[in-house]
Formats: structure tokens, C-alpha cells, sequence
């Protein structure tokens, strides 16, 4: 199943709007109107709504475009444009190469970790589980869940233990059996809470005292939660060098948008989405796809 046809009503909410803009005979002020009220609803934020119409605005002035559908093609090539930057790999490196999953509560970062699991071990990837996330009782059997689900070692420690000594373990652990990969699951954390995030970098430099090379730090943000998830994203990136973001909850949401406003704001890729709650709806970030579905309703999408 595609990602256009999974992303639901970040599609409609905006492409409802667009509609609206290929209905009219020629371009004027409401059009460009129109456009700016689809992005700010989709959630791109004010100013890069603002930077993105001018932009579009500035081409179809040169090109002379009247036309609401070529100024649609236009915005539609602008979003691409600037989604297109960045590297949307995850990187390896050292033996084992560590990936860290941050962020606030509640944003699917266990589950995320256990789909992202399953995919690198289908993928043949031999992968250890690390169950950081010390401070929330259900965490630990959650994550011990999606390590027999799909194959993979679970280190764990005691309720309220150092996630620090965790993930040190962890990584110890997958060197000495000679596996690839560490997923590292951590606390949820308020992004206002200074001491939780000193820790959480703390969490970082320790999981690269061993055999281990952190490699990405993956910030995963709920995109119902919209531009209070840019803010989320800027106090972490300052305490864990985020290096990529997973946008869960993309099906259920109208703001898909945030993925272009993290990208702008923030230089930061959105490399995987979460598109529902089944074990493989995780997807690489296609930005291409991405826009196109944005453009769509449903009658023209197929499953």
C-alpha cells in the first residue's frame, strides 16, 4: 500500500483546499489567499507559508503563469524542492552502530523502535532491542513484546534504573554476540524539563563508551501534536543532535505539513512515517509521494 494512500486526512484537509483554487478561471489576490490559508492549515507554519508563496509567486511573475493549475504545479514543485535536502538513510558505522529514539510522551517511540526492528530484521539485519526507557512500568514489556514478534534480544534493567547503564549493556551485549544494530528506546521527556534533557544527553554519550558508534538519533514526534512538535524538535536537537525524524500518527492527522516545517525551520529530514497501527505500517519518507498525495483527494488515489 502506497503512502498517498494511507495519509487520510492530511490529503483531504488540504487538497479540499486546492480543489477550491483549480475551480477558478484565472489567478488573482484570493488565489494566492486561498493557497496561503491550504498551507497554514496543513500546518506548515506562518513563515514558511509565507516564504513558500513568495517564492511561488516570485517564479509565476517571471514565467507569467495565470493559470491556477500551472500555479498549483508550481507550489506542488516548491515543496519538493525543499523537501528534497537532506540525507533520508540511516547510517551505519562501528560495530555495533547504535540508533537512539527521543521525544515527549505519548508519541509511539517503543512502538517505533519494535516496527522499525522488524524491518531491519527482514531486512537480515541482526538487531539487539534496548529497553532505555526505565521510568514507565509497561515500557520494558512492550519493547519485550516486539522482541519476540520479531526476533531480536531485549536488554532490560530494573523499573527506575540508569537508562544510561541500559543502553551501555546493550551495546556490550550486541558486540559480544556479533550483531549489527542497537535500537535504543529512551524515557519520554519534556522538552521544558532541563534535567530530563541533560540526561538524555548523558544517555548519548554513554552509549558510544563502548564497542558502539551512535549513528542516528532519531526524534519521533506524534504529527497530530502540529508545530508544538517544531518546538519539541529544537530543544532536542540541542540536547541529543537529532539527526532524522519519524513522524508517527501521519494517517490520522491534518497536518502533515509539520513535515515541511521541521525540514525548513530545523535543516532536520524526515526519514520514516508512521502511517496506522498494524506491525508494518513504518515507511520510508518519500517527499515526492508525499506532496503528490497532498494534492489528491480520494477519489483519485487507489489503495
Amino acid at each position: 500500500m502506497s503512502l498517498r494512500s494511507r495519509l487520510g486526512r492530511a490529503r483531504n484537509a488540504f487538497s479540499v483546499q486546492v480543489r477550491a483554487v483549480r475551480s477558478v478561471s484565472t489567478v488573482d489576490a484570493s488565489t494566492w489567499d486561498a493557497l496561503e490559508e491550504a498551507l497554514i492549515l496543513a500546518d506548515l507554519g506562518v513563515s514558511t507559508t509565507a516564504d513558500v508563496i513568495a517564492a511561488v509567486r516570485q517564479r509565476a511573475d517571471v514565467e507569467a503563469v495565470d493559470e491556477p493549475e500551472v500555479v498549483i504545479d508550481l507550489l506542488r514543485a516548491e515543496l519538493v524542492e525543499r523537501l528534497g535536502s537532506g540525507d533520508r538513510g540511516l547510517a551505519r558505522g562501528g560495530d555495533p552502530s547504535v540508533w537512539l529514539f527521543v521525544g515527549v510522551n505519548g508519541v509511539g517511540k517503543t512502538t517505533t523502535v519494535g516496527k522499525l526492528g522488524r524491518m531491519e530484521v527482514q531486512a537480515g539485519t541482526s538487531v539487539v532491542l534496548a529497553a532505555g526507557d526505565t521510568f514507565r512500568a509497561a515500557a520494558a514489556d512492550q519493547l519485550a513484546l516486539w522482541g519476540d514478534k520479531v526476533g531480536a534480544p531485549v536488554i532490560s534493567g530494573a523499573e527506575g534504573a540508569d537508562p544510561s547503564s541500559v543502553i551501555f549493556d546493550a551495546v556490550e551485549h550486541a558486540a559480544a554476540v556479533g550483531a549489527d544494530l542497537v535500537l535504543a528506546d529512551t524515557a519520554g521527556r519534556v522538552h521544558t524539563q532541563g534535567n530530563l534533557m541533560d540526561e538524555l544527553s548523558k544517555v548519548r554519550r554513554v552509549a558510544e563508551k563502548g564497542a558502539g558508534t551512535v549513528t542516528e538519533t532519531l526524534l519521533v514526534i506524534d504529527s497530530t501534536t502540529g508545530q508544538n512538535g517544531l518546538v519539541q524538535a529544537r530543544r532536542f536537537t540541542e540536547a541529543a543532535d537529532v539527526t532524522g525524524v519519524v513522524l508517527t500518527k501521519l494517517d490520522g492527522s491534518a497536518r502533515g505539513g509539520i513535515v515541511v516545517a521541521v525540514q525548513e525551520e530545523l535543516g532536520i529530514p524526515v526519514k520514516m512515517v508512521g502511517v496506522g497501527e498494524g506491525p508494518d505500517d513504518l515507511m520510508v519518507f518519500d517527499p515526492v509521494e508525499f506532496v503528490d498525495a497532498l494534492f489528491e483527494l480520494d477519489d483519485d488515489v487507489e489503495a
